[in-house]
């Protein structure tokens, strides 16, 4: 398991350094940036907060966009509820590492091993765990040496987060459904880049999930 985990501990590490770096050339100070990190967790939302913010939008439009796009969490809520634990602390603390990488490990054992809750939990706990402390490692390092650079991009850190979350994308590209609603999304996004204010292509982008109606038609009919 802690082999599974570590390439996608060492993506989240230099991730969060490429977010450090971009956060503080965007004019956000260190420990703002630290703080984010250490109380949102959530990188998807924290690149578009300061992607809205540097592009001059307001910050209750990167907070809305930012809510907009975590709303994923509430079914992962539901799926995983029973591996937090029964007492508060605990589920406070799974609540907080509950991301798309530790659903997805918990998941991955739940398929491999029916009925065992354990390994289930197990891994859950372990990636989460692990990504929360090189995140907000690389976080941290990343917004130390974005004073140092000044701007990030001269050195292909705006490309990180990008090239990340492809590569975790890519193996589920194999399923035509999944295909089609990946290619409707980006097309949504990038038509409507140009007309509206940052952030809110990417929220509409979801809307691409209408391209799984015909084959769910399909499969209800048949």
């Amino acid at each position: 398991m802690v082999r599974n985990v570590s390439p996608i501990a060492l993506t989240a590490f230099v991730t969060g350094a490429s977010f450090g770096a971009i956060a503080v050339a965007a004019h956000i100070s260190v420990w703002l940036v630290c703080a984010m990190s250490l109380l949102v967790f959530a990188g998807g939302s924290q690149f578009m907060v300061v992607g809205i913010v540097a592009a001059g939008g307001s910050p209750i439009a990167a907070v809305v966009a930012g809510l907009l796009l975590n709303a994923r969490h509430l079914p992962f809520g539901l799926a995983m509820g029973d591996l937090l634990g029964q007492k508060l602390a605990a589920r406070i603390v799974g609540s907080h590492i509950l991301i798309d990488e530790s659903v997805a490990f918990a998941m991955a054992q739940r398929s491999t091993n029916p009925g065992d809750r354990k390994r289930a939990k197990a891994a859950f706990w372990t990636c989460g765990a692990a990504l929360f402390l090189t995140w907000n490692t690389g976080t941290l390092l990343g917004a130390l040496i974005g004073q140092v650079i000044g701007d990030p991009n001269r050195f292909g850190m705006d490309a990180a987060f990008p090239a990340a979350m492809l590569a975790l994308v890519l193996p589920a590209l194999k399923d035509r459904v999944t295909l089609r609603v990946a290619l409707l999304g980006a097309a949504i996004a990038v038509a409507t880049t140009p007309f509206l204010p940052a952030g809110i292509p990417v929220v509409l982008a979801a809307l691409g999930v209408v391209a799984a109606l015909p084959t769910r038609e399909k499969a209800v009919t048949a």
